[in-house]
């Protein structure tokens, strides 16, 4: 593991992990093309994962890991773990990267860089897990941006079906089955269409990520 740097966040009891892709343009972010080309999404890419995981460089948790499709960057902070993404679809991924976990665990995606460390401390306090088996975090397209499992389990994974509108419903309806005791985190917006962009970019104005866009849309207006 990575050390922590001096002023960073005390352990918690919780592994957050970031699941994420090495922002290389025509890999990351095609919704954005167009109106932005490969390379200028790859970068809101990368500041959107910049911002997530410098935010999760300062929650309180046992490890911050991101669970990564590629090789790091000048964007990964000290303090965060890497670790190889899993294979097969998103559902899978996501499985292994639970199934990897011991205690605890609370992953969270690349696409919502407006997060704070308020809009996860309910999910990463002392009494999180108290009466509590499942944390979950809707976004505002019909997905998830956010989930927290007391014991990880990848068969509540698997078989999920991933980007579509009622991703978010059939996950959510699939720890309630499980018999879990599930808590929401705030529903959010993440990152797909230029629209999305805009308004993240609004809630997050001092961000890397509002700092990229506004450098891109200046650089279009040229």
């Amino acid at each position: 593991m990575s050390p922590v740097t001096p002023g960073a966040a005390p352990a918690g009891v919780t592994t957050v992990l970031v699941i994420a892709k090495e922002p290389l343009p025509g890999r990351v972010k095609t919704r954005l093309t167009p109106p932005f080309s490969p390379a200028e999404a790859a970068r809101l890419a990368e500041a959107a994962l910049a911002d997530t995981l410098h935010t999760v460089a300062t929650l309180p948790a046992a490890r911050r890991v991101v669970v990564l499709d590629g090789a790091p960057g000048p964007w990964l902070p000290p303090g965060i773990e890497v670790v190889e993404q899993g294979t097969g679809g998103l559902d899978e991924r996501l499985a292994a990267a639970f199934g990897a976990c011991t205690g605890p665990a609370l992953l969270i995606g690349m696409d919502t860089p407006q997060i704070t460390v308020a809009d996860l401390a309910p999910a990463l306090s002392s009494g999180a897990w108290d009466g509590c088996d499942a944390w979950f975090g809707p976004a505002k397209d019909g997905g998830f941006w956010a989930l927290g499992l007391a014991e990880p389990d990848p068969g509540l994974l698997r078989g999920v079906p991933m980007s579509v509108p009622e991703t978010g419903a059939v996950q959510r309806r699939r720890l309630v089955d499980a018999g879990l005791a599930v808590r929401d985190l705030p529903r959010l917006r993440d990152v797909d269409t230029a629209a999305d962009a805009a308004e993240v970019a609004a809630l997050a104005p001092h961000g890397r990520f509002a700092a990229e866009l506004a450098r891109t849309v200046r650089t279009a207006a040229r």
